[in-house]
This record gives C-alpha cells, structure tokens and sequence, in this order.
C-alpha cells in the first residue's frame, strides 16, 4: 500500500467533507485530527479482499467522527449548569447562620462570658481550642477550663 502521506493527501477533503455533512462548526480542527488518526487505523486494518478502501474509509471515519461527537456531547450535557429556576430555589446556607447564633445563644444565657466565647467558638465559628485561645490570647488551658465549666453547666440544664 502506498505511504500514509499520500493517502491523507488524497482522503484529506473526504474528512472535511464528513465534518460538513455533520454540521461541525465548533472544534473543526479537533474532529479532523479525529478523522486523520480514524484514516491511519482504516488504511492499517482495511482488507483488500472486502471491497473498495475508500468506501470503508468513509464509513469508518465517520463512525469515529461520530463516536467523538457522542463523547463529547455527553461530557458538555454533564457540565451545563441549571436554568435560573432552580438558583432562585436553592436556599442560601447563610440564612441559617442568625437562626443557628439565635439558639446557639440561648444555650449560653447561664454561662460565663468566657464559657459562652467557648460555645460560640466552637460550634459557630468551627474553631480548635488552639484557635480558640490564639484568638483570646489566653493560653489552651484557660479555654479548656472554660470548656469543662461550659459542659458542666449545659449538662446541669440538660437534665
């Protein structure tokens, strides 16, 4: 058979051809690479015995131009983002944050200053002890106190 370069010369505008008749304006350049690899595989496995090479070329590269187009519209469809509907449904996280301070808050009224700094800390603000006291410039060990007091209290209230 002859060389590969001859025979992209000679199957080059039948890919283009295909990229057309499939209505391709977007990534032309993608699909033809895809139809150059498909010809390459075509003339390496074509089979004289089967019938006419450009045939089969055809129906090979657009199979392959095909499949591509498939993968890629899958991957787009997993990408696209929802109508403006479904954001003006989904509920603002921070909207519960005044809820949560609220009754984050009323646990507090019987504790400490301090005790309520640890609650608010730690279960609003999502901090460490560590933090805690880096923050408070007080050493962990006060806030651990300050834990221990607050559990103490809340445990007392609990029952």
């Amino acid at each position: 058979m002859e060389s590969f370069q001859d025979i992209r010369n000679q199957y080059e505008p039948m890919i283009f051809n295909i990229i057309h008749s499939l209505h391709i304006y977007k990534d032309q350049q993608e699909y033809f690479q895809t139809g150059l690899i498909a010809l390459w595989e075509a003339s390496r496995n074509f089979d004289s015995d089967k019938g006419v090479f450009a045939a089969y070329a055809y129906s090979f590269i657009k199979g392959r131009i095909l499949s591509e187009m498939n993968s890629n519209n899958k991957h787009l469809n997993r990408q696209t983002y929802p109508k403006e509907e479904f954001w003006e449904m989904v509920e603002d996280e921070l909207s519960e944050v005044p809820f949560l301070r609220n009754n984050l808050l009323a646990y507090c009224e019987h504790l400490t200053l301090n005790q309520s700094k640890w609650v608010m800390y730690t279960f609003h603000d999502m901090m460490t002890v560590s933090e805690i006291a880096e923050r408070e410039k007080v050493s962990i060990g006060a806030v651990k106190k300050w834990r221990k007091g607050a559990r103490e209290k809340l445990g007392r209230e609990r029952n």
